[in-house]
């Protein structure tokens, strides 16, 4: 039986399926316990609703497979909901030990990311600020809509450029695909339990004719 894919904006019975696909994409239970890796992605997703203007989840018979947020620079304005969600996944987060070790670890991408943006020699009017799909899902054609449904989106708020941060961990190779421009990167090093592990950030960007 083939299966139902529907395109809608972000609702807050997503939520959870949406932590999961974030857990799941960025690994975070291979650098803590299940516990800390779920307050995690909660505290990640709720830092991408405040940084967002526009949102589209798709749904396969459903269930939540993919999603992407989108921000025009000019429109943007944080929704009180969204930041009180933020401030308390932030706080839940910071509460143990273990929660503030890692959290510590990826403010240091932030950082990388804040340099990339400041050495593009573009100034942007747009951003997705979250673009992922389900693993059971990829390679089915959800990316390619998603983000033609954000391009377009774009186009009609006549954002004439936008960008995004992605990393080795992502399949960046699909943006290049899209007719994104890679515009700066950086490696990164940062210790896990002892090791050492490398990770090279960067910043694509799109630009409309």
């Amino acid at each position: 039986m083939k299966e139902t894919i529907i395109f809608r904006e972000y609702e807050r019975s997503d939520y959870q399926a949406l932590s999961e696909i974030i857990e799941e994409t960025w690994t975070y239970d291979k650098l803590c316990s299940k516990k800390t890796a779920r307050k995690m992605s909660n505290a990640f997703l709720n830092h991408c609703l405040t940084n967002q203007t526009y949102t589209q989840v798709a749904l396969v018979d459903g269930v939540p497979a993919g999603v992407i947020m989108g921000k025009n620079q000019q429109s943007h304005k944080c929704p009180l909901k969204f930041k009180l969600g933020f401030l308390q996944s932030v706080f839940s987060l910071f509460c143990s030990k273990e929660g503030r070790r890692l959290a510590n670890i990826f403010s240091c991408f932030d950082d990388i990311n804040a340099q990339l943006l400041k050495k593009s020699p573009i100034k942007y009017q747009g951003e997705i600020s979250f673009f992922a799909i389900n693993s059971k899902y990829r390679g089915q054609g959800l990316g390619k809509e998603l983000f033609q449904i954000m391009a377009e989106y774009m186009k009609e708020e006549n954002v004439r450029n936008f960008f995004l941060f992605t990393d080795t961990t992502c399949n960046y190779h699909f943006y290049e695909r899209q007719g994104m421009t890679r515009r700066g990167e950086k490696k990164h090093f940062f210790e896990v339990e002892g090791p050492f592990a490398e990770q090279t950030l960067f910043i694509y960007d799109y630009q409309f004719q």
